[in-house]
C-alpha cells in the first residue's frame, strides 16, 4: 500500500478540530469498526466519518478500499514474531503458531483478512508486515539446516494448519450455553439420529473442546515430520 507523509498542517477544511489524520491512525480506527462490526461494514465514507475527516482525505493514504483492507492485515500480522537466531526452530514455530492463534480470538471478525486477504495481492505486491513472517521462518529453518525448498513447504503446511485451526474454534459455538446436556447445549438434538448417528455421539467431545490443547496436538504432529536437511 503506498503510503504519503502527512504534514503536520494537513486539516480537512470540513473538520477544522479533527485529529492529524495519518495512516497508522487510520488503519487502527479501520480495525476498531473490523472488530465492532464486521469486515463487510468497513467502508472509507464510514472511516472517515469515524475519524472526523472528509472522505476525499483518506485517500491521500490508502487509494482505495482493497488497501485499507492490505492494510489492516499488514498490521496484524505485525504483531507475529520469529527470532531466526534461535535454535530451537520448533519452539520459535510453535510461538509464532501460538501467537497466530491468539491473534484470531482477540480479531475474530479481522480472520478472513488474516487468511484470505494476503492471497489476493501477488507475493512481491504485498504489504511487508505480511511478508515478514513469511521471511522469518525461512531464515529460521535455513538457519537450522532446511533447504529452502523444505523451508518454504513448512512454512505453507504451519499456515495451513493454523488457518484450518482458527477457522474451526470459532465455528465452536454452544447454542444453548445455560443447558447442562451436552446435546442440548450445542444444539445437536435438531440432527435426526439415523442421519448423524456418529456426530450425535461425540456431543461429549465436542462440548469439551479445547482450542489451546487441540492446537497442540496439531502442532505435535506436523513438527514430528519436519527433520533438517529435508527437500
Amino acid at each position: 500500500m503506498a503510503v504519503t507523509p502527512t504534514r503536520a498542517s494537513d486539516r480537512d477544511a470540513g473538520a477544522p478540530f479533527a485529529e492529524r489524520l495519518d495512516l497508522e491512525r487510520m488503519l487502527a480506527c479501520a480495525l476498531e469498526i473490523v472488530d465492532r462490526d464486521g469486515v463487510e461494514k468497513l467502508s472509507m465514507r464510514r472511516l472517515a466519518r469515524a475519524l472526523g475527516h472528509d472522505p476525499m482525505s483518506l485517500y491521500r493514504h490508502a487509494p482505495n478500499k482493497a488497501a485499507l483492507l492490505d492494510g489492516v492485515a499488514d498490521t496484524l500480522l505485525r504483531r507475529l514474531s520469529v527470532d531466526p537466531g534461535d535454535p530451537d526452530w520448533s519452539g520459535q514455530l510453535r510461538a509464532f503458531a501460538r501467537g497466530y492463534r491468539q491473534l484470531a480470538l482477540d480479531h475474530p471478525n479481522a480472520v478472513p483478512l488474516l487468511v484470505t486477504r494476503p492471497l489476493a495481492t501477488p507475493l512481491a505486491l504485498r504489504p511487508a508486515g505480511t511478508l515478514r513472517p513469511l521471511e522469518d521462518v525461512l531464515a529460521l529453518l535455513t538457519g537450522a539446516g532446511f533447504t529452502g525448498a523444505a523451508a518454504l513447504h513448512a512454512y505453507r503446511s504451519l499456515t495451513g494448519l493454523l488457518h484450518g485451526h482458527v477457522l474451526n474454534e470459532l465455528q465452536e459455538l454452544v447454542d444453548n450455553p445455560d443447558e447442562t446436556d451436552d446435546l442440548l447445549r450445542l444444539g445437536l438434538y435438531r440432527l435426526p439420529l439415523r442421519e448423524f448417528p456418529l456426530l450425535r455421539g461425540l456431543a461429549a467431545e465436542l462440548a469439551s473442546y479445547d482450542g489451546a490443547a487441540e492446537l497442540e496436538r496439531g502442532l505435535d504432529i506436523l513438527l514430528s515430520g519436519l527433520t533438517p536437511g529435508g527437500s
